[in-house]
């Protein structure tokens, strides 16, 4: 199974049935009617989700009615998860719900302290981007985790509310990155619920990390800042204590609010969240990963990276990919997105034997992110019909995994 439309074709459908001719999307978006005319049909990739997400907002739609997603196909390989989306849906949908406990069938729990080891062992798989292996367990787990919280005066309530945020944000990343938004949101909000229960500040801190990931996969950037700083506001009076994991999780906000910031087009703003982010960092142990925010050093140049993407420009994307010393972060999905970033930028510097290298390498790291991924999608799709380097051989391999038309 291929996909029927491209990108372009869809912005061209949304054009059409707001009933505007490309001249007018073209004033919206303060760019010309030849930009818009390439778009359109194909000549130009929309390779950055800041675009992406200004196209959704003055045509009135939500971004999967341009992307195209969830991506589905016929075999396993390219399945990518999405066959485990319907058993962890109703995981949360009982999770969510008051009296969910009582639709699960009656059986006894694994103990908080084995449904501890298969969280850590699912974070694994969540950091390597193996969405196939985690829906395999992480059903199960909330389920499990929906028993034990459904006992309001339990002594062991403030850990198994924890264990379900750590659940739930796995499950909210598998939703956004294989494009079930709506699910992401019902995930979140059961992390929102956790940390209130339990109240602790690097519960709070972390609910709302994830919260501002939701808003950036719906291209919701306003709600994705006004989230980051928020939050950033409320950790401010416990930033005292020098507690590592509220340090790093005060780090993470500033990431997210220099990422939304940077697809609002706001260079200042941006460069100066990240400036705070990269100063924290400076201070904590290289391979930090509180909350699964991967928070670290090298993660703040892969933020880097991707606000200069965002931002248009391509050779501050280019130059700051070299100081990222990427085999060193821990995370399969964090390495993919650096080269998926950077094949963006050698994309847009007319170094397209390299952009072609660098996403055949994010593939080979972990390839059900980088297969679900529009902009690496129509990235793929403009490579393979460039004439302009030598790789024309292994983009065609890599599109027809991709199961692009």
């Amino acid at each position: 199974m291929t996909e029927q439309m491209t990108t372009g074709q869809r912005v061209a459908r949304a054009r059409t049935r707001k009933g505007w001719d490309q001249a007018t999307l073209a004033d919206a978006m303060d760019r010309s009617v030849s930009w818009v005319t390439k778009i359109e049909n194909g000549r130009l990739p929309l390779d950055r989700a800041s675009v992406l997400a200004k196209l959704a907002s003055v045509l009135d739609v939500e971004v999967p009615e341009l992307t195209g997603q969830p991506y589905r196909h016929e075999t396993a390989e390219l399945d990518s998860g999405h066959s485990t989306i319907p058993e962890l849906r109703l995981a949360l949908q009982q999770a969510t719900m008051p009296g969910g406990a009582a639709m699960i069938r009656s059986r006894e729990p694994s103990s908080l302290e084995e449904i501890a080891g298969q969280v850590a062992l699912a974070e694994k798989l969540r950091q390597d981007a193996r969405f196939s292996a985690l829906g395999a367990i992480l059903p199960q787990i909330i389920t499990d985790l929906t028993l034990h919280t459904a006992d309001r005066n339990a002594s062991t309530l403030d850990r198994a509310e924890a264990l379900m945020l750590r659940a739930c944000h796995m499950a909210r990343v598998t939703s956004n990155l294989l494009g079930h938004h709506d699910l992401g949101w019902t995930a979140v909000q059961r992390e929102l619920v956790a940390a209130d229960r339990v109240g602790a500040p690097e519960l709070v801190a972390a609910s709302a990390w994830d919260l501002c990931g939701v808003w950036l996969h719906e291209a919701s950037l306003e709600g994705a800042k006004s989230a980051a700083l928020a939050a950033l506001d409320d950790i401010d009076e416990h930033m005292g204590s020098n507690d590592p994991a509220l340090q790093a999780l005060w780090g993470a906000l500033h990431l997210r609010a220099a990422v939304s910031y940077s697809r609002l087009l706001n260079r200042s703003e941006a460069e100066a969240h990240l400036g705070e982010a990269e100063r924290v960092a400076a201070a904590l142990p290289p391979n930090g990963n509180v909350y699964q925010t991967q928070f670290n050093r090298v993660n703040t140049r892969i933020h880097a990276v991707e606000i200069s993407l965002e931002l248009g420009r391509p050779r501050d994307v280019v130059s700051r990919s070299e100081l990222v010393e990427v085999a060193d972060i821990a995370s399969g999905e964090r390495q993919a997105h650096y080269w998926t970033c950077r094949a963006a930028g050698m994309a847009m510097n007319r170094k397209e034997d390299k952009a072609v290298d660098a996403l055949l390498t994010a593939d080979r790291i972990a390839p059900q992110h980088v297969r679900n991924r529009p902009i690496v999608r129509n990235l793929v799709r403009d490579l393979r019909s460039s004439g302009r380097h030598s790789k024309g051989r292994e983009i065609r391999a890599l599109a027809a995994k991709m199961a692009l038309d």
